[in-house]
């Protein structure tokens, strides 16, 4: 009787080990198949994020929906005050990790553990590019496991000012407002490469939650996190 129990363990543990091997075959595949030819945003004009495409599939089927705001632009038409806010608050060792900052996964995800709930994803810029450009809103482990190897993918083959670009124009700020040219028109009316540092700290503390955060509505939660940047930022800050 204990032989023909081991005998059985054996037997489905083997072939837990074999189905296991094969959804990571196909998981490699579903990856590979993600994986997009990077030539495309090497250079050249930026393209729609898949959350922008969704946007616009959403105002086909809600018609109240306020019309897409979107206006990509060169990183050299962004005022430098934006980029770095931005940085500051969003991935401030962008410039020295190779797409995963391990310290802010380690960070966010210890305070998640600490709340029993995911709070905070500890994501980088490019890990949130990837996220916008390719995959979904969602934070199950599997979707993050496909963004993580495609931010590597990514950081191999792009620079990091052009991945930069990428994000400042396909960020949300709004109901309908992607990019900071876009979202520096509809709240200020002017262009982003005129935003002053206060302006651009409002875009940078609107990234947490741009539909219910923003500078047109100013809620607390919003000026918290306008607080929250200006101590970032220390002496860069008047």
């Amino acid at each position: 009787m204990f032989k023909k129990t081991i005998h059985r363990y054996r037997r489905t543990l083997r072939w837990g080990v074999r189905l296991l091997f094969i959804c990571l075959l196909i998981d490699i595949g579903y990856i590979l198949g993600l994986l997009p030819d990077w030539t495309h945003f090497a250079d050249g004009p930026i393209q729609k994020s898949a959350f922008i495409m969704d946007y616009e599939y959403q105002q086909a089927v809600e018609t109240d929906l306020p019309a897409l705001q979107w206006r990509p632009v060169g990183l050299n038409k962004i005022s430098s005050s934006v980029a770095q806010t931005i940085i500051v608050a969003e991935d401030h060792r962008f410039y020295r990790h190779s797409g995963i900052d391990t310290e802010a996964f380690t960070e966010a995800w210890g305070h998640n553990f600490e709340k029993g709930r995911i709070v905070y994803g500890g994501s980088t810029i490019s890990q949130q590019m990837i996220k916008n450009v390719l995959l979904t809103p969602s934070r199950n482990p599997l979707r993050k496991w496909h963004e993580l190897w495609l931010t590597l993918s990514l950081e191999r083959n792009i620079d990091k000012d052009r991945i930069l670009e990428v994000y400042l124009n396909i960020a949300e700020f709004g109901v309908g407002v992607y990019g900071v040219e876009a979202a520096s028109r509809h709240y200020w009316g002017k262009p982003a490469k005129a935003l002053t540092m206060n302006q651009a700290i409002e875009l940078a503390a609107t990234l947490t939650a741009p539909r219910k955060h923003n500078p047109a509505n100013r809620t607390d939660y919003f000026l918290k996190q306008i607080k929250k940047i200006k101590r970032n930022m220390g002496p860069l800050v008047k």
